[in-house]
């Protein structure tokens, strides 16, 4: 059964998706590669019109590696739900590449900034287990239902 809409959802502008994008700072992550789809979790950071965030610490022929390399475009869904009638939610597409060294401070700065775990980089072994990404929001769209906040 799908969700019937209450006529009470509105379209965020793009000013209200990025102020989501700030302060929430977790979401699904949509990887490809071919015909196969691939969602995690993750925490991001989002400053500047990008969204970073970090694979900590995994395995060469992990899934994460494999599609963050062939996926060209990625999908980014990030949610809050307060109630039957207090949610809101920003969806993100754009080009996905892996963080280039002389960006890798705005990364940082991006991530202490409003991720949901911020203090991931003290955790990890050898910085050598992280890989930075970065999304680009060349299409930023949401919705709100906000009668329950």
């Amino acid at each position: 059964m799908t969700p019937a809409f209450t006529g009470q959802e509105k379209e965020l502008s793009r000013e209200e998706c990025d102020e989501h994008l700030r302060e929430q700072g977790t979401g699904v992550l949509s990887l490809a590669s071919d015909d196969e789809a691939y969602s995690v979790p993750i925490s991001f950071g989002y400053a500047d019109d990008v969204v970073y965030f970090v694979f900590l610490g995994y395995a060469a022929d992990s899934e994460k590696g494999r599609f963050a390399e062939t996926t060209d475009r990625a999908c980014l869904v990030s949610y809050d739900v307060s109630g039957k009638f207090g949610w809101e939610s920003v969806v993100v597409r754009g080009p996905l590449r892996e963080v280039d060294d002389d960006e890798w401070d705005d990364l940082v700065d991006a991530i202490e900034d409003n991720a949901w775990y911020p203090s991931l980089f003290s955790e990890a072994d050898p910085q050598s287990q992280i890989r930075g990404f970065a999304l680009s929001t060349e299409d930023v769209s949401g919705l709100a239902d906000q009668r329950g906040t």
